[in-house]
């Protein structure tokens, strides 16, 4: 199942502006994870939701990202019932984890990324959700 689908953005209060404001999307969280080096807003959107990334300042992955490519999608983020045993499986086919260990958020959900290559050109989350 979808948990979300990330987009990357140079300035978090104008792409609000559009989400809630224009599109009557209403901000369920909004926090800065320093280690990622960005500022987050999610965004119900029906089954799932929408994630707003803005890099805190210059060098973080978001902020590469942007310069790079711009603005737009960013990642794709996808449930698991169990990240071991999924992080398990798709290195036992090859696939590319850009990390060794799951990250964890501040509600416990562990998390994983799936480098883009691996993936077909699409940066993919894997979210273990806390139940």
């Amino acid at each position: 199942m979808i948990h979300h689908i990330a987009i990357a953005v140079h300035d978090l209060d104008a792409a609000l502006a559009f989400y809630r404001d224009g599109l009557g999307l209403r901000v369920s969280e909004r926090r800065e994870v320093v280690e990622e080096g960005v500022e987050i807003a999610f965004l119900p959107a029906g089954e799932g939701e929408i994630e707003l990334l803005q890099p805190l300042g210059p060098g973080s992955g978001v902020a590469r990202f942007l310069e790079k490519r711009g603005e737009g999608l960013h990642h794709v983020c996808l449930t698991v019932e169990d990240i071991e045993a999924a992080m398990e499986h798709l290195r036992a086919i090859g696939v590319h984890l850009l990390s060794d260990e799951p990250g964890v958020t501040p509600d416990g959900t562990r998390y994983i990324f799936v480098h883009p290559r691996s993936a077909h050109g699409v940066l993919l989350e894997l979210y273990e959700v806390v139940k």
